[in-house]
Parts: C-alpha cells; sequence; structure tokens
C-alpha cells in the first residue's frame, strides 16, 4: 500500500484547485493535522471550502461531479447534523467522500461553508465547526433513519479508523471506535484485542445491516488482513 505523504499531498491540491476553479471566489483551506505539520501517513484530509452565500446550494450539488473529475468518487455521504441555518452568519454543509484506488486512510472531510458578506473566511471563527476529533477520526453522529447517512458507511469508516488507532499505537481509542461503531448498527459485543478479527467482525455486521455496502466492507476486511495482526 503507498500511503507516501508527498501523494496525499500532491492529490488534497488537485482536490482544492478543482473546487476553486469550480467556484469563482470561493476559498479552500487545509484543515486538521495537515495544517497543523502534525500528520503520518494515515491521516485524512481535511478542507475547509468558503464560498458566496448565493452559490452554496449549487457548490454542495458540485462537489461529487466536480471532485470526480479529479479522481473517481467512490463515496460521497453527508453529516445530517450541519445544515443551513438562518440564524447564523453562515450555512454550513460537511461531507465525507471516499476515491478509487485511494488508501482508505485517506478520507477527504470537506466542510463547506457559505458566508455573507462582511463574515469571516475559514480561519476564522465561522469556520470553527470541523476542528474537533469526531468527524476526522470516527464515522460521525448517531443519526438513526436520515436518509443522507447510511449507518453502516457510519460503522465501516469506524472501522478504517480502528486499523488507523492500532498502527499509532492507541488501543484505548481502537476500543471505543471499535465498540461506537458496533452499537451504530445494533451489533452487540466489544472490543477483544485481536484487531484483525475485531475488525473483521465490525465489517461484516455493517454488511449485514446494509447488503448495499458489502464492497466497501470487503475493502476494509482486505485493509485490517494487510496491516493488523490477530
Amino acid at each position: 500500500m503507498d500511503l507516501d505523504p508527498a501523494r496525499r499531498a500532491v492529490f488534497a491540491q488537485e482536490l482544492r484547485d478543482a473546487l476553486a476553479a469550480q467556484c469563482p471566489g470561493s476559498v479552500t483551506a487545509l484543515r486538521g493535522s495537515l495544517a497543523r505539520g502534525t500528520a503520518d501517513p494515515y491521516s485524512d484530509i481535511d478542507l475547509a471550502w468558503t464560498v458566496p452565500d448565493a452559490q452554496f446550494e449549487a457548490c454542495v450539488a458540485a462537489v461529487g461531479p466536480c471532485l470526480g473529475a479529479v479522481r473517481a468518487v467512490v463515496s460521497l455521504r453527508s453529516d445530517p447534523d450541519s445544515q443551513r441555518d438562518s440564524q447564523r452568519p453562515c450555512s454550513r454543509k460537511l461531507l465525507f467522500l471516499a476515491f478509487r484506488d485511494m488508501p482508505l486512510f485517506w478520507r477527504l472531510d470537506l466542510e463547506i461553508l457559505a458566508v455573507s458578506d462582511g463574515s469571516a473566511g475559514p480561519s476564522g471563527p465561522v469556520g470553527a465547526g470541523l476542528g474537533g476529533g469526531r468527524a476526522q477520526e470516527d464515522g460521525g453522529p448517531e443519526a438513526v433513519g436520515d436518509p443522507e447517512w447510511s449507518l453502516a458507511a457510519s460503522a465501516l469508516a469506524n472501522a478504517v479508523a480502528v486499523v488507523k488507532a492500532v498502527l499509532r499505537g492507541q488501543p484505548e481509542v481502537a476500543v471505543g471506535l471499535l465498540e461506537r461503531g458496533l452499537r451504530r448498527i445494533g451489533a452487540g459485543g466489544s472490543a477483544s484485542g485481536r484487531w484483525r478479527a475485531d475488525v473483521v467482525r465490525l465489517a461484516n455486521a455493517a454488511a449485514e445491516h446494509e447488503p448495499a455496502q458489502r464492497p466497501l466492507a470487503d475493502q476494509v476486511k482486505r485493509l485490517a488482513a494487510e496491516l493488523l495482526e490477530g
């Protein structure tokens, strides 16, 4: 598996360039560990895209085709907790994308901000929504029944994050991620510490919960077989 950080940096820049070209006058910015310079080979790609308020809905709709022109998009999910809010100076949408032939670790977490005139850009207060750990290292919120949110896909994102935590030497984090993933899809059990078996168990449970997610579950199982023991 090619986890060269230079390859990821080139890919992240290609994504930023495509977004900027899609909406003249918009601004993109790195977030998270890539922005801080603390990324490791397993770190995902966090971007903020600040767009004019009048273009917000069009930009959200264009993300799949726009970034699919850079590399084929195999998964695009929307965080149901992010939505337009008339009481705030900006609207916000958080999207999660995975791309063909890219490591599962390198998911794109894209926060789209619609900023009215005079509001701060992605480095200012309205861009603060993405910075925490759940969106980056977990599958997302417990959004039961939301049509834009697949609980099985969310659980599989947890499975990938389990692999990442184990490789980083963070078994306590891995336990929490695994058990939240199992709960998200109504599966029982807890972490055994046999990490390959644990991740395969979560992947199988996710595929059983939502058979349409079986191809992604199979990818997760291959990842675990390649990188984990037990």
